[in-house]
């Protein structure tokens, strides 16, 4: 669910059904409004539709009753009064624990701080009420033709997109993944409506993401570019990298290739700090065998355009790292400083890069037989772990983040013990990150 970005207004505002109607009620004033709709003379008025539309929402909330998504056990107890649950369990969801109420028409789940965070309603008053909603309020605006119920067609029709996306992220906590899809499609659709208050973007990606999650990779790809006829990107434009990932699942020809770089490279001139997108741009590189650089022309475009971006050098000391260019990628990482004097995550990626180099040395190292092979694959590690201890401490001692420091630390900490009877130098670094550590 980490990707999953969800505008919940409904979440945010502790909606609570106000004194509402109970289920028998609902659906009497339901049948009222619904045969006042079938009157040829009352058809006409913008009233009738209006009153339809509201009626099928308070249908829709009937089941729920004085509940609020938010509130505790102790306030739900108040608020329903007599209505009881007929049986309590424990149950997990999308991996967190919950426990769920049962009771005739619902099932409340109580997450672990004792807050309701999902009604699920099992005994709606009538099917698709929100559905039919939609249809009454577009007929609500076309009656209306001096637009006197404008403000309250646009509001209503937000608070049904704002129920869909809530029915949606419940469907996806339920693993029923193309309900969840179906639910954020028809958010999206209502909010294109003419009469919606905005298009809702983030379900049009919710829509493609649950679809790429069930490897749905077509209807995925649809979606995804919808969002880019949009001018949506999501956070550091993972549009682009999933859309590219998309076509490498469904089309393997040349001309699959060729899309799958163009979403990648149009994503890295948007986004050039994207790792997801310069990840897929690495990768693309190496597995096509095309010339790689290409990825730093990209990079020198950026640099163009924006000369004191620090990241910039941080990126191109990434793929350099990865590449094997290990003298091109400490140039890079170390131009960082030169850029911005406060900037340490230069420092960091030369720190990483060496670490890792070390680590993958010393798992070959492990599966190496030759005694002559393994002692000069013992000296590489070494020399590669001992060379990414000065940048580590340059980071450490430029950084003002206590979490970073902390990271750092453990690199330096493991980083010196491995030298600790070598030389005293290294015990002091050891015995100095474990006392910053273990405080």
């Amino acid at each position: 669910m980490k990707k999953l970005m969800i505008v919940l207004a409904l979440l945010a505002s502790f909606q609570v059904a106000n004194a509402q109607a109970g289920p028998a009620a609902a659906k009497k004033a339901l049948d009222a409004a619904l045969a006042a709709s079938q009157n040829a003379k009352k058809a006409t008025k913008v009233a009738t539709w209006m009153k339809l539309a509201e009626s099928y929402v308070e249908a829709y909330n009937a089941p729920s009753g004085n509940v609020w998504i938010g509130a505790n056990e102790n306030e739900l107890k108040l608020a329903m009064g007599n209505e009881k649950p007929a049986s309590v369990e424990n149950v997990v969801l999308g991996g967190a624990q919950y426990v769920k109420q049962i009771y005739d028409n619902k099932n409340l789940y109580f997450n672990t701080n004792g807050q309701l965070e999902i009604i699920e309603v099992t005994k709606p008053v009538v099917e698709n009420a929100l559905d039919k909603a939609v249809e009454a309020y577009k007929k609500a605006a076309e009656v209306d033709a001096k637009a006197t119920k404008a403000k309250d067609i646009t509001a209503g029709m937000k608070s049904i997109v704002e129920k869909y996306n809530t029915e949606a992220y419940n469907a996806y906590t339920f693993g029923d993944v193309a309900k969840a899809e179906s639910l954020f499609a028809k958010a999206f659709n209502t909010s294109c409506e003419k009469i919606s208050a905005a298009v809702d973007t983030s379900a049009l990606y919710n829509a493609g993401f649950v679809a790429y999650g069930a490897g749905n990779f077509e209807k995925a790809k649809g979606y995804f570019d919808k969002c880019l006829e949009y001018n949506y990107f999501a956070k550091d434009g993972e549009v682009f990298s999933k859309l590219a990932d998309c076509v490498s699942k469904i089309d393997k020809t040349d001309a699959g290739k060729a899309l799958q770089k163009d979403y990648l490279e149009k994503g890295f001139t948007k986004f050039p700090q994207s790792q997801s997108i310069l990840i897929g741009l690495i990768n693309y590189y190496v597995s096509s065998g095309e010339d790689t650089e290409k990825l730093f022309s990209l990079i020198d475009e950026a640099k163009a355009n924006e000369p004191n971006n620090a990241s910039l050098y941080y990126v191109e000391g990434n793929i350099r790292g990865q590449l094997g260019q290990t003298e091109e990628a400490v140039k890079a990482y170390e131009k960082c400083v030169e850029v911005d004097p406060n900037y340490e995550y230069g420092f960091i990626g030369e720190g990483v890069m060496f670490y890792n180099m070390a680590a993958k040395i010393q798992e070959e190292a492990q599966n190496e037989i030759d005694d002559n092979k393994y002692m000069a694959l013992v000296q590489k590690f070494e020399t590669a772990l001992k060379s990414c201890i000065e940048p580590f401490e340059k980071a450490f001692n430029m950084t003002k983040d206590e979490s970073i420091k902390s990271s750092i630390a453990e690199y330096l900490k493991n980083s010196f013990y491995r030298f600790r009877d070598e030389d005293p130098k290294y015990q002091a670094g050891y015995e100095k990150y474990s006392k910053l550590l273990s405080e």
